[in-house]
């Protein structure tokens, strides 16, 4: 499952790519934000699909979008098996994909146009993880410093 989410910048984008993932038969679901409202919180919207996409953190991926993209990144990766990254360049992405596993993309909307953001999307979902040694060693310590999942838990 494709979860996207947005706060009250991004979701003009969100709409975009939403029509884009359709319009090629992904299977997602739109967590909101589904109109403008310039007092909701981007917390809100990271945490929540960021909690979805960890509860099977190997086949979930997400999808958020904030005006500088950092706020959506540092809320979503304070949720355990969740590696969100910034997305600005469809190499940069592809590197994050390929070598860090990466299972949440977060878009700039600030900084992003409609054209870039589609093929950030595409890079994101079309990479696949290299499991090499060096790359899996790397995201394990990271999985041991977060410490266990609880059962349960999904944070």
């Amino acid at each position: 499952m494709i979860y996207i989410g947005a706060d009250h910048r991004g979701w003009e984008l969100k709409a975009k790519i939403n029509d884009w993932l359709k319009g090629r038969g992904y299977e997602f679901e739109d967590l909101g934000a589904y109109e403008y409202n310039a007092w909701d919180d981007y917390t809100d919207y990271a945490i929540d699909l960021a909690q979805r996409v960890a509860a099977d953190a190997d086949r979930h991926r997400g999808i958020l979008i904030c005006g500088s993209g950092v706020g959506m990144c540092i809320a979503a990766n304070k949720v355990k098996a969740v590696r969100a990254g910034l997305g600005f360049a469809p190499d940069q992405v592809h590197a994050a994909r390929k070598d860090d596993n990466i299972n949440i993309m977060v878009l700039a909307a600030d900084n992003t146009d409609e054209i870039t953001a589609l093929e950030l999307v595409e890079k994101f979902l079309e990479t696949e993880f290299v499991e090499s040694d060096s790359y899996l060693r790397r995201i394990d310590k990271i999985s041991r410093y977060e410490g266990p999942i609880a059962v349960g838990n999904k944070h």
